[in-house]
């Protein structure tokens, strides 16, 4: 696929492969962006940050609405390229073409929201005659990173709220898994967008990353990614508002109380989905010392049932991992626990970049596959003896973007939302849950500022503050 820059499908002599992480083959090209190509996109930015400040809110929801009607007609094609581009079973492709589409409708819906407030200046001492509100502005330029996991998904989450408050948005997606980004970004050119408002560079996020974050025209990032990147990138930034979506390795509170199967059910789902390549995956599960062999017993029956191949094909319970060093990794994160006592009960098993769904038991907090983000489908289950060592434990960690707790006790689940340290909490599911028009983002070292189109809005507007002095 070629790219749009300017305002224009543009092709390189330097091309980058994008490979299907099942059996490695090519599934398409896309251009190697240059350090030129990133001059030319901010400065197209720049113009198309005043064609979409001219535009009404109503026009800009009309543009994507046909968006999602776009997405609606070829959400097939769509969940097939998340598919050989990402290497999630289809079925999970096709939840994710179609929340993606949703999206774009909040972002719609949220154009024509854009409000101020009238301010009660007199409620102020000595002051009469004055008429105070706010408006909203665009920022400008909005620069979306977009991670490899949720290709179509998470840039929705970016361009979207964007365009709905009349900014133009730079789209750099994963390197990995550049082309469902491409095809949204085309369906944006056929619903009417101008052509300066919306561009997407491909390419290596290091040089390319970089020059973007650190340019002054720039006044918004939003990234999705790891908490190192994360952290460079807010170093390079300067004075920009910055939305910082980063990892997690998130717990999952079992009480005595809890039903296993149930439980089990939800920590498959939450920790085996997308091969556990999802920064809200159930990672740490701390279980009650009287439910613990029980809870074990349960999650090993489920995880081993998961089966793992060709993510096309409508048996496959669990696709592959994005690359085989990723794979790799988390063996020897594995084999680092084993080695200092854990037990494997079901999984540990690589082929290639195909790792079998995995439970270990007897985890401690100082081995990797606790206190590190192992972003893989790895569960590892601990004991506590009771409620407030739960938590203490749950908390022990630089992270903070989704805990969640099994019980039907209601004084150990209020005790949970109020002392643990999270953005997200769920009480009777596993960790990986997401509506996404809800506010979402994480505490600690997990991130700062919210996604949902309607919280990413505001922080994609600026509040300018009028005030009218009246005559006595």
């Amino acid at each position: 696929m070629k790219m749009l820059l300017g305002g224009n499908w543009v092709d390189r002599a330097d091309k980058i492969e994008v490979l299907n992480p099942f059996d490695g083959s090519v599934v398409d090209t896309v251009p190697q962006s240059s350090l030129a190509d990133v001059e030319e996109a901010l400065a197209t930015a720049e113009r198309g940050a005043r064609v979409m400040a001219n535009m009404t809110g109503y026009e800009r929801y009309e543009i994507l609405m046909k968006v999602a009607d776009l997405m609606r007609e070829r959400a097939d094609d769509l969940a097939r390229t998340i598919t050989l581009e990402e290497g999630k079973i289809l079925g999970e492709a096709q939840i994710e073409a179609t929340r993606a589409r949703e999206i774009i409708v909040l972002s719609a819906e949220e154009a024509k929201r854009l409000s101020g407030e009238v301010i009660p200046l007199d409620g102020a001492p000595g002051v009469a005659g004055k008429l105070g509100f706010t408006l909203r502005v665009p920022c400008g330029v909005v620069v979306g990173i977009s991670p490899f996991n949720f290709p179509l998904h998470l840039v929705c989450h970016k361009v979207g709220p964007a365009f709905a408050a009349g900014n133009a948005c730079i789209i750099k997606p994963a390197t990995d898994t550049p082309l469902s980004a491409l095809k949204l970004i085309e369906l944006f050119t056929e619903a009417g967008a101008p052509a300066e408002a919306v561009q997407c560079l491909t390419g290596p996020g290091g040089a390319l990353g970089n020059a973007l974050c650190s340019d002054p025209r720039v006044r918004k990032i939003t990234f999705t990614g790891s908490r190192d990147i994360g952290e460079r990138i807010c170093q390079v930034a300067g004075l920009k508002r910055v939305t910082m979506e980063l990892g997690s390795n998130a717990p999952l509170i079992v009480m005595p109380d809890a039903d296993p199967k149930r439980v089990a059910a939800a920590a498959a789902m939450s920790g085996f989905s997308n091969a556990g390549q999802v920064c809200i995956s159930t990672q740490r599960v701390i279980a009650h010392n009287d439910i613990y062999g029980d809870l074990l017993d349960a999650m090993t029956d489920v995880a081993a049932g998961i089966s793992t191949g060709n993510p096309l094909e409508g048996a496959t319970g669990m696709g592959p991992m994005i690359r085989e060093e990723d794979s790799e990794r988390v063996a020897s994160w594995v084999s680092e626990a084993t080695g200092a006592g854990a037990r494997v009960l079901t999984g540990g098993v690589r082929n290639g970049q195909l790792y079998q769904p995995t439970v270990v038991a007897d985890v401690r907090p100082e081995m990797k596959i606790s206190h590190d983000e192992i972003f893989g489908p790895v569960v590892g289950v601990s004991q506590a003896p009771d409620i407030d060592t739960a938590i203490e434990m749950a908390n022990d960690t630089k992270y903070g973007l989704s805990a969640a707790i099994f019980t039907q006790n209601v004084d150990w689940a209020m005790q949970f939302v109020r002392k643990c340290e999270s953005g997200n909490i769920h009480v009777n599911w596993g960790t990986q849950w997401r509506a996404d028009l809800m506010p979402y983002g994480g505490l600690k070292d997990s991130g700062m500022g919210k996604e949902g189109p309607k919280y990413a809005v505001q922080e994609m507007t600026e509040t300018k503050m009028a005030v009218f002095h009246l005559p006595e």
